[in-house]
């Protein structure tokens, strides 16, 4: 069996644009954004790893904090604790699935690139 999430989506928007560090990103397109935190095994998934079986799809990923594991992460990293306090993300690891009006399709605790792909099936586009 494998690890899935138990968190309902919450109807919501949140905002487009996503900037922290020196990088920055606007959502154009339904879009992955992937909540990260340092020390998190799951997140490492993310952050270090494969993510295969979501080609295809943006990945945003996001922390609210600085973590030494970003400075050699195969993908940058937004340090953004304003845009996860305007989205209602309720803390880390945790993915939503938003559409390009910032429309969340999907959110749920994120443990692996598998179990999140495996979630948001039926909302990809």
């Amino acid at each position: 069996m494998s690890p899935s999430s138990f968190d309902q989506p919450r109807v919501r928007r949140v905002p487009r644009r996503l900037s922290g560090g020196d990088g920055a990103t606007e959502i154009t397109a339904t879009t992955l954004v992937a909540v990260v935190k340092p020390a998190c095994d799951g997140c490492r998934a993310f952050t270090h790893g494969d993510l295969g079986v979501l080609e295809g799809l943006p990945v945003v990923l996001v922390s609210a904090t600085e973590g030494p594991e970003w400075d050699d992460a195969a993908r940058e990293v937004l340090v953004a604790p304003e845009w996860l306090a305007a989205s209602g993300v309720r803390g880390a690891p945790h993915y939503v699935l938003v559409d390009a009006s910032g429309l969340v399709l999907t959110e749920g605790v994120l443990f692996s690139p598998d179990q999140v792909a495996t979630e948001i099936a039926a909302h990809r586009p």
